[in-house]
Order: C-alpha cells, then structure tokens, then sequence
C-alpha cells in the first residue's frame, strides 16, 4: 500500500505469537492453530466452561461462539480490545457495524451520564425521544423516514415493518432473498433447512438475481404480495453488494404489485449520510434502522413517508396498530443516540468510507501479487458486480476474494478447503494482534487509522504466502 503509517503506533500489551512459517497441510495447521489458542486463551477457556454450566454451549448470542471457543474480553478502548488473559488486539469487527463509535467515545459517556442524573425508567415520553426522532427524520427524510418509531434492536424494526405491510395491503406473502438476514427470526442462510423464523408466509428468491426473481413474482396468485423486503447490500450475507438495476427492479416491481418496499437499512445505512436508500435513488415504503443510530446501545428504528399513510397506523390517536415496548423510549439509548448522530458527520463517515476502501484495496492487491483466484473475479466497483453472489460450494475452485463497499467488507474463500482456510484465517489474525468475526466479516469503527489498516494488509499477506498453494495461486 502507498499510504505512509501514522506515527501513532499501534500498542499492544502483550508480544502476539507469530504462526510458524513454513507450509503445513491445513488440518494439520489447523489443529496446531487452535492448540496455541487454547495454551494463549486459559482464562477465556475457563470462562466458557463456566459459562456452560448456565448457558446451553456457554453462550447467549449464537453470532458470538467460535471454535474451538471464543474469546472473552474484559475491556474495550478506542479501537482495542483486552481479553481476559490480557492480550490487546484491533477491533475490526466494530460489533457487526453495532459498534461504530469504538468502545470508549467520551461524547457519548457524557451524554448517557448527564441523562442518568435525571432518572431512568420514567414511565412516559421524555425530551431525548423527541430531539432523537427528529434529527433521524431530517438525517434520513431522503431515503423515505419522515415519520418514526423507535424499537429495541434491528429485528424488532423488522417484525413491525412486517407486521405494518401485512395491516395495509391485506395480504399474506413477503419475499425475501437468500441469504439475507433481518434479524434472528428472520434470516434465510443457504444450506440451512432449520431456522427460528417467525411464520409468515416467506416467498424466496435469488439475490441479484433479476430474471429468477422475476420468474418467483410471476408465480404468485394476484394481489397476494404483502412486501418485498431486501438489504441493499447483504451483510451477514457476507457483504454482497446489490446492484442498482437489482434493487430499482425491487423497488418498481413492490409497487407496480401494491406491495409495501421495505429496504432494510440496520446496516447500511451508516454507509451513506443520508442512508444507501438515498444514494441509490430508492423510493421505499419502509425503511428500518439499526444500533449504530442509538450510539451502539440497544435500538432499532422504522419509519417511511408522511403521504404513503402506513405510519400513520401506528398513530395512537387514530390508528389501528398498537405498537409498545418498554425501552423504545429508555433515557440511555434516546441520549447515547442524539449524542451519536452529532459526531457521525459527513466528515467522520467520508473518511471511514475511505478507510474501509483503502483496506479493501489494500487487501485486493494482496490476493493479485500471489496471483490468488477469485471466483468471477470479483471487481471493485458495487455496481459492477456479477449477478449472482460469488460461489461458495465445495465444488468451486480454490481461492480467496473481497466483498463489500465503504467500511462493511467480507473476506471469503471457496474450494473444498473454505471452511478451514476461514478458520484458520481468524486463528492468524488474531496471532497477529487482530480481531474479526470468524466468518470474514469486518466493520471499521471510527477510532480506526491507516496505520491499523496496513497492520491489517501486512498480516492477511503473511497469511496468503504462507498458503498460497491451498488457496490456489501461482
């Protein structure tokens, strides 16, 4: 990479193990890679075990386990996370895109303790709701949220928007895509036949896929599409990029039927100041929101146009819709919230943007050097992607590729070795003194810099030349 280092450095309060450097077969490496992870992690080990005793497979959030455990942290600081053993990597997970702000902004710590001195728990409307709702509706007017409603998490927002489709059209049936995830009850991975998913009558179709999509619509008894419900890039998806054609077909196709459009922004949304909706020229119905909103604490948001009326279901004064919660409205989240939208700027999310195209640049000119595959080969610009998300099946060739746009990025592998190549991906990075979901996923916070990035690049190239031949380079 061009780019020079900051002279910030980047700290560290334990010397990180290298992985040995000669070539080994992966089951091999593999199994020696969790063995030092168990050696380095002994308190993390404990606190798992302990943790099963409460909890089925010691564990409350399913996104969170790992193998051959996962890593509990005692601190968070800026862009750093300390385990229980002491050890201080990077975060480049930024909880999911949840944790935009790092894990100590003082802005919000004041906002959330002046808030506190005041009381919690009041048991009526309060002022940071409705300086909260206003600020989303003037941030987020473009891309369709005039009117709002506050909820506990990104799937709560979706359930209401749902729900609310349902009430206006009259109908029963919501297509959704494979492999997009609105929340635990409403998420459709490929491959997996099991899922916790509410009971809706769920129609499927191919993301990125205009023709199948189509030929699934065509199918459909008339007047029986509630919503089209879609992620304008997939994010535990594996940061798969819709393309403009892809959803401007959505959006008329919702309303060329009578169907609600409901673009599901918890996270992506951060990735454009005014919402990807707005940036794509999308006209939705309904749009949902996430945590980075509500400064990383527990909230979610939907909302739409003022004239399309659905909002106004939700009116207590005249409306059909009962919608309550408890901590829709909760002091913690309502400050942490105001305060967060203020240091979110233009600024602030172009150069996050910047970084997080940087890192994907970066991390592409990697896989070129070692001559990496990658299928379809992948390019760089969101509305240059191939139709189809890149295949991830056993039977596709080895290789190694880079999906996403702006700060939400996916590392991928494919070829009958993907799942240990990811694996023991993740076991390097963080012998590397770096932290990622153990799936690829990474979403930059804003304590990030350049120089954390070329720690990054330097790691994942110790990586690539050390298995090249897995992966399939030359």
């Amino acid at each position: 990479m061009s780019n020079p280092l900051h002279s910030r450095s980047v700290s560290s309060t334990k010397t990180h193990r290298s992985p040995p450097t000669q070539y080994e077969p992966l089951s091999a490496a593999l199994a020696a890679a969790q063995a030092r992870y168990t050696i380095a992690n002994p308190e993390s080990l404990k606190a798992h075990n302990d943790a099963c005793q409460d909890l089925p497979g010691g564990n409350t959030r399913t996104v969170l386990h790992s193998s051959p455990f996962p890593m509990t942290f005692a601190s968070g600081n800026g862009c750093e996370l300390t385990s229980l053993d002491g050890d201080t990597y990077i975060d480049f997970l930024g909880e999911y895109t949840a944790g935009l702000y790092g894990h100590s902004n003082q802005t919000i710590v004041e906002a959330i303790g002046e808030a506190m001195t005041k009381g919690w728990n009041l048991g009526g409307p309060n002022s940071y709701e409705r300086r909260l709702a206003n600020k989303v509706s003037f941030r987020f007017g473009l891309s369709g949220i005039e009117l709002v409603r506050f909820t506990n998490s990104g799937t709560e927002a979706n359930t209401m928007a749902i729900a609310a489709s349902i009430v206006f059209t009259g109908r029963k049936k919501i297509l959704v895509f494979t492999n997009g995830y609105h929340g635990s009850t409403i998420s459709f991975p490929s491959g997996i036949a099991l899922t916790t998913n509410l009971p809706h009558e769920f129609v499927h179709a191919p993301y990125n896929d205009i023709i199948r999509t189509k030929a699934t619509l065509d199918t459909l008894p008339k007047d029986s599409l509630a919503a089209i419900l879609v992620e304008p890039i997939q994010g535990s998806g594996g940061c798969i990029v819709g393309t403009r054609e892809f959803l401007h077909y959505l959006n008329d196709s919702a309303h060329k039927l009578g169907a609600v459009f409901i673009v599901d922004e918890v996270m992506t949304s951060r990735l454009s100041y005014h919402g990807l909706s707005a940036a794509l020229g999308l006209k939705p119905d309904l749009v949902t929101l996430g945590k980075w909103v509500g400064g990383g604490m527990s909230f979610g948001a939907f909302g739409g146009r003022k004239d399309k009326v659905i909002m106004a279901l939700f009116d207590p004064r005249t409306g059909a819709l009962s919608h309550s919660g408890t901590f829709n409205n909760n002091i913690v989240t309502m400050a942490a919230g105001n305060a967060a939208l203020d240091l979110y700027t233009e600024e602030k999310l172009k150069g996050i943007n910047d970084l997080g195209d940087l890192l994907k640049q970066g991390m592409e000119e990697v896989l070129q050097r070692h001559k990496i595959p990658s299928p379809n080969q992948t390019p760089s610009k969101p509305s240059e992607y191939p139709s189809q998300e890149p295949s991830t099946s056993d039977q596709s060739d080895p290789g190694m590729y880079v999906t996403g746009q702006g700060s939400m990025i996916g590392v991928h592998f494919s070829g009958a070795l993907q799942a240990q190549l990811r694996n023991l991906f993740w076991h390097h990075m963080l012998e590397e003194g770096i932290y990622l979901a153990q799936r690829g996923f990474i979403a930059l916070n804003l304590e990030l810099g350049e120089e954390h990035v070329e720690k990054f690049v330097t790691a994942m190239e110790k990586f690539v030349g050390k298995h090249k031949a897995a992966l399939g380079g030359s």
